[in-house]
């Protein structure tokens, strides 16, 4: 008995205190594995957030594309000016039309971040890689995708899908339609691409 009078708790067995470090050293064993599974994730999560980050950034104060400074993404093939022709809807073409046989190879005009894969309406099957300036580079009616995902970063010349007819051109010539974006704004790429 202390002396205020209070009885004093009774000390813990021995196996109740070995038992107690036990299940304290199970809990911190289990924490310990559940870190280092999840830290190499973490931390190439980081460096790839970090990676592309800084691409984009050299990307951003990079120049825009210039009269004749991008190869086409349809090499050898006829390139004709269809920017601003007639749409169904009353909508004007926002781009070029580039005819070529169904699974044709389409290669990235530039080297750059791919921002989507994916489908929308009118361009079925679509890639979108946004190159040096922030210049959006838009391939529409895709057959299929080349092995691309978002944050992918791709260099001039890489496939990045297929000729076909997708989105609103359904039972149309196979084509890639090719578009670039400017500040949110379509302007023409036909003056941007090299002729043969």
């Amino acid at each position: 008995m202390l002396a205020d009078g209070k009885s004093q708790p009774p000390k813990p067995s021995f196996v109740s205190r070995v038992l107690g470090v036990l299940i304290k050293a199970v809990v911190l064993l289990g924490f310990l594995f559940v870190f280092d599974k999840l830290l190499p994730s973490i931390s190439e999560q980081t460096q790839s957030f970090v990676v592309a980050k800084w691409q984009q950034l050299s990307l951003l104060q990079q120049k825009l594309p210039t009269e004749n400074s991008l190869p086409s993404p349809l090499p050898e093939k006829n390139l004709t000016d269809t920017w601003g022709a007639a749409r169904s809807q009353g909508r004007s073409h926002e781009g070029i039309d580039i005819f070529a046989e169904r699974g044709t190879p389409i290669q990235s005009t530039t080297q750059g971040i791919v921002s989507k894969v994916g489908e929308n309406n009118l361009g079925g099957r679509v890639v979108v890689v946004v190159g040096p300036g922030g210049a959006g580079h838009y391939y529409a009616h895709l057959e299929d995708y080349a092995d691309i995902a978002p944050n992918d970063w791709v260099n001039q010349g890489d496939i990045i899908g297929y000729v076909g007819d997708s989105g609103n051109a359904k039972g149309t010539p196979p084509h890639v339609h090719y578009g670039i974006y400017i500040n949110g704004s379509a302007v023409n790429p036909y003056p941007l691409l090299q002729k043969d």
